[in-house]
């Protein structure tokens, strides 16, 4: 299993959006499905206080804020027992940083999972900044929930796919994969995508002369090596390997237009060091149909 004895939760972030109660009963039946668990997070975000306000807070406006923590809480497992009602629900309400707060306990985390916008979100906005940095900084993986439209569900049907650029970070995302296609019996689609356009010091092209189909032979090949290991693993996880000539970005797009999750590594073969999320795993973090699982190494 992917999971160790020491990564014991599913940590699931609410703050009373529609996103993050889906993102609840996703979280939910994870944790039935990997027999963890279930913690519900909320950080009560204080306004600035006094000298930086030119007046003071009223009397209890910190109690208040707690107690509508507590009451959004009490909401959400009631959600998630909902979902699935054989599961242990914890809670856990912190004063501070929602995406500070959830980058540390993270760390004892198996798995974190989001909702794609909170109450916070601006209009037209397709993906919030606490997803976007937990995802970017979090200790373990963490799936972002979202469906078509920021106002759908995500889909409960439909294969595993995930991103395989040859680097060990996607190594990292294809044993996730692995796992989750196995935990929900459904086939595994492995993508990966090649370009005439290479990067080493500079970007160039490839030779017009160039035998195309060896190319593509090459990656083909590749993609087989980096399964290799994993199908003697997972026997009952059915693969299909998808070799694209295109853009990382497109090819995910298109091959995880009918899935139920997809998976990426943080950062591929061409991340510069030092940034968090790599363009791939933020494109998808915006426009994917289907939740979105970002797997550091």
């Amino acid at each position: 299993m992917f999971d160790t004895a020491a990564h014991h939760w599913i940590l699931a972030g609410v703050d009373g959006s529609r996103s993050a109660l889906d993102a609840t009963r996703w979280a939910a039946r994870e944790a039935a499905r990997r027999h963890a668990p279930l913690r519900l997070f909320h950080a009560c975000v204080l306004p600035p206080s006094a000298p930086r306000v030119p007046c003071a807070l009223p009397g209890g406006a910190v109690e208040a804020l707690v107690d509508y923590g507590h009451a959004l809480l009490r909401d959400a497992e009631r959600v998630a027992l909902e979902a699935e009602s054989g599961i242990e629900v914890e809670r856990e309400l912190r004063v501070g940083n929602a995406a500070g707060g959830l980058i540390e306990s993270s760390g004892a985390a198996r798995l974190v999972v989001l909702g794609s916008r909170g109450l916070g979100g601006f209009e037209g906005m397709l993906v919030g900044s606490v997803p976007a940095g937990v995802s970017a900084h979090g200790h373990c993986p963490v799936v972002v929930v979202r469906g078509r439209t920021p106002e759908d569900p995500p889909p409960r049907t439909g294969p595993v796919v995930v991103g395989v650029d040859g680097s060990p970070v996607s190594d990292s995302a294809v044993e996730f994969a692995f796992d989750a296609a196995s935990l929900r019996g459904v086939p595994l689609v492995a993508v990966h995508t090649w370009t005439d356009m290479s990067a080493g010091e500079t970007w160039s092209v490839l030779p017009f002369d160039i035998d195309y189909e060896a190319v593509a032979e090459d990656e083909r090949r590749l993609l087989a090596e980096r399964l290799a290991g994993w199908h003697e693993k997972y026997p009952d996880v059915e693969v299909r390997q998808r070799v694209l000539r295109d853009r990382p970005v497109h090819g995910l797009l298109e091959a995880a237009a009918d899935a139920r999750l997809v998976v990426v590594g943080s950062r591929g073969r061409t991340a510069l060091k030092g940034v968090g999320l790599g363009s791939t795993s933020q494109a998808l973090l915006h426009h994917s149909a289907c939740p979105v699982a970002v797997v550091r190494p």
